[in-house]
């Protein structure tokens, strides 16, 4: 009797989305991350700080943008951090059937 090699399913890191709060994997999120010199947007998910998962979906910016986004990250977002994330929000499709 032989035994059969045992198939490990690989984890995959889940995340949050802070504006509609669906749970997705991790590279299909955009990380927004607090540092030192304040917010920013982090593409590689290798920034030191507190970070906050969003899709890449102008609505769910939008929605976190409210306050999600200030109260995931811990502060509050000044004027130039909310310029800075609105830029990159600018350049998001505008809706899902866009993202695919």
């Amino acid at each position: 009797m032989s035994k059969k090699p045992v198939q490990r399913v690989k984890h995959v890191p889940q995340r949050t989305c802070v504006g509609c709060r669906d749970v997705l994997p991790k590279r299909q999120m955009v990380r927004i991350v607090r540092t030192a010199d304040g917010v920013k947007v982090d593409l590689t998910g290798k920034l030191a700080g507190r970070g906050a998962y969003l899709h890449d979906r102008r609505e769910c910016w939008e929605r976190g943008m409210k306050s999600a986004l200030a109260h995931a990250l811990k502060t509050a977002l000044s004027a130039d951090d909310r310029t800075r994330l609105e830029d990159f929000m600018r350049t998001l499709p505008l809706d899902a059937e866009n993202a695919a």
